[in-house]
């Protein structure tokens, strides 16, 4: 508290916070919790995931695996966000999680433990980024598709390099928003929130009430799709291998995290605004998921990459529930558009967390070029960062030209990726700062470490399942990329620090000196 003319102000408890971290504030602290926690619903868009990775739901577990996979994912999910939560109100800067772990590590550990988590953290981010945009570029391609005739009708179909074309314009578009001020991106990013929950709750209504099909409750609840064509038949490998979908969804609410030095009273606010777009994201979600499978009948056509869609299943259930009723597929392309606008929004809000993990590991000179990707532009925004950003992604989705098996791996890639960032604070928190840690305003007591464990052996949980084959014989056509791509980065990230990093990174750097 200061006092002035004998009126007694309110010092914003994040920046004092980051005060006493050693920061300066550089970026503008412009953000409410309402805004805060719109980021991370946008980023988490259950629109966006259960669309985009619907067939892996219907072809691994079918219904079951996704209407109870979903609660089980978000119940760890939950733990992961309370330990970061409790974690985030000690130390709320847009490093976030290496700069958690290089407080929680241990004077001895912290330079190898903060360099380990910002770049699983940074490249999971990337990959998400080239993920979801690639995403919005495919579901494009079948709106088109569909809007052209659709494939029994000599419907037009995009090639993959005009499919890489619109991924390049989504990134050119979402880079440029992103240059823009922190107050235009909150507007965004609540836009983007109130359009997933409206858009969610209009597709779960409309597409079953439209169907003339309608699958039973039974289905929905009980049926289990062990025809998955992939040659594994064990129920309980394919049940595991099916909670992709719901794990790729319910990731990157990071994001609040890395906006917390724009929130205000961030040591409160980021917490709150990351658990609530938790904790939203789940409900609706769930709710999305049961309200488009109850106008799932057919399985097999729903995955023929002979039907409509192209194979696209969810946009083939849409296309399908209004052309049954009304002899025409309209209806359908319109639900698709809703989706389209989600993942637009989610790419965007993307751009803005991944740029500000990029500025602040940067700023303690983790980065090649730190001080370029550091620099903030006239309206306070990290704009190298951003554009740096989308230049990587769009790198990144230029393996699909050579093998989309390899670049639809940047699903996985960037789960775990991120989830590996999210555990390491995690597990130093419950090991070597088990009794050093002083939590902030928001902590879990003495629950801290039983939820820190759980969340610890949950991302070693799915780290392993989604590096597992999803497909025998395994060939070159059906490998799952995934842990060749961990393994390089986890390689690559080992072998620059002994050879380089371990020179001159010693963690994170006051940038003042009170």
């Amino acid at each position: 508290m200061v006092l002035t003319k004998g009126r007694r102000l309110a010092i914003d408890t994040g920046f004092a916070r980051l005060l006493q971290l050693g920061y300066k504030q550089e970026l503008r602290r412009d953000l409410s919790v309402i805004a805060n926690f719109a980021f991370s619903f946008s980023i988490i868009s259950s629109l966006t995931g259960i669309t985009t990775l619907y067939n892996s739901g219907l072809l691994y577990g079918g219904p079951v695996v996704m209407v109870y996979g979903w609660l089980l994912v978000g119940a760890f999910t939950m733990c992961v966000g309370l330990s970061m939560a409790e974690i985030c109100s000690a130390y709320p800067t847009s490093g976030g999680l290496y700069y958690w772990s290089a407080k929680l590590a241990g004077p001895n550990w912290a330079p190898f433990a903060s360099w380990m988590t910002g770049w699983f953290n940074i490249v999971g981010q990337w990959a998400g980024l080239a993920s979801v945009d690639f995403s919005l570029a495919q579901l494009l391609q079948v709106i088109i598709l569909l809007s052209t005739g659709g494939k029994s009708g000599g419907g037009y179909e995009a090639s993959k390099y005009l499919v890489l074309c619109f991924h390049a314009v989504f990134l050119l578009l979402h880079a440029t928003i992103n240059s823009f001020q922190i107050s235009w991106l909150s507007f965004c990013g609540q836009l983007g929130a109130v359009w997933n929950v409206v858009g969610i709750f209009v597709l779960m209504i409309a597409v079953p009430l439209v169907a003339k099909e309608k699958a039973s409750p039974n289905f929905v609840f009980t049926h289990f799709n062990a025809d998955n064509g992939e040659g594994i038949s064990n129920k309980v490998y394919i049940f595991a291998v099916g909670l992709l979908m719901s794990q790729y969804t319910l990731a990157g609410y990071d994001a609040s995290i890395h906006l917390t030095e724009e929130t205000k009273n961030s040591d409160k606010n980021g917490p709150i605004g990351m658990l609530n777009g938790i904790g939203l994201s789940i409900i609706v979600g769930w709710l999305y998921i049961l309200g488009i499978t109850f106008a799932v009948t057919n399985i097999p056509y729903l995955l023929s990459a002979d039907n409509d869609a192209g194979g696209y299943a969810i946009a083939e259930v849409f296309y399908l529930a209004f052309k049954s009723r009304h002899g025409s597929g309209v209806g359908g392309i319109f639900c698709l558009i809703i989706v389209a606008v989600a993942i637009f929004f989610c790419g965007l809000s993307l751009v803005t967390s991944n740029s500000r993990m990029a500025y602040a590991f940067a700023r303690d000179g983790a980065m090649p070029f730190s001080s370029f990707w550091h620099k903030v532009n006239a309206q306070e925004v990290p704009v190298n960062a951003v554009w740096g950003s989308v230049i990587v992604s769009f790198c990144l989705a230029l393996t699909s030209l050579g093998s989309l098996v390899a670049f639809q791996a940047m699903a996985s890639i960037s789960t775990i990726g991120s989830y590996i960032a999210y555990g390491l604070p995690i597990f130093f928190r419950v090991t070597t700062a088990r009794k050093s840690f002083v939590p902030g305003p928001f902590s879990l007591g003495r629950y801290g470490i039983l939820v820190g464990w759980i969340a610890v052996l949950w991302v070693i949980t799915i780290s392993v399942l989604f590096s597992l084959p999803i497909a025998y014989p395994i060939t070159a056509s059906n490998l799952n990329y995934t842990p060749v791509v961990v393994g390089g980065l986890l390689l690559l990230s080992i072998s620059s620090w002994i050879l380089s990093g371990r020179h001159w990174f010693s963690g994170p750097i006051r940038t003042i000196n009170t």
